[in-house]
């Protein structure tokens, strides 16, 4: 199987080149949950809606294929908290879930983690992420 894309990567100015992984994802949620428990759950839902209607991609760079920067208004107070906005959280989810998408078809890694959220508890969901499983 060819890979298409190999990893999403960020670079804040002034800073080293990044690569995040799903714990920093849920661990960045659960500080926006510490922050605004319902409107979390309100984000979770709607990454649940776009995970589900991310497809493979045959090309590259990939295109984002679900978000719209009016996704991000209803959620702006869970910007107040945290390292990461709101939007880099959708659009680097997205990324993460059309990578997983094109090059582990079965797996569910990121879609099984934001499910997890808010009703496991925290300890077993962030073991998850760390543990790297794509099923």
């Amino acid at each position: 199987m060819k890979k298409i894309i190999s990893g999403v990567k960020f670079r804040e100015p002034n800073k080293r080149e990044r690569t995040p992984a799903h714990v920093h994802l849920i661990i960045e949620m659960y500080v926006k949950y510490a922050h605004n428990p319902s409107l979390a759950l309100k984000l979770k839902d709607h990454i649940l809606t776009m995970l589900s209607q991310i497809k493979p991609i045959d090309s590259f760079p990939p295109t984002l294929q679900f978000f719209k920067p009016e996704h991000i208004e209803p959620f702006k107070d869970l910007d107040k908290v945290g390292e990461f906005t709101v939007e880099f959280l959708l659009v680097v989810t997205e990324l993460m879930a059309i990578q997983e998408k094109t090059n582990y078809p079965q797996g569910s890694l990121t879609e099984s983690l934001y499910k997890a959220f808010g009703v496991k508890d925290r300890f077993s969901v962030i073991q998850k992420a760390v543990l790297k499983r794509l099923t």
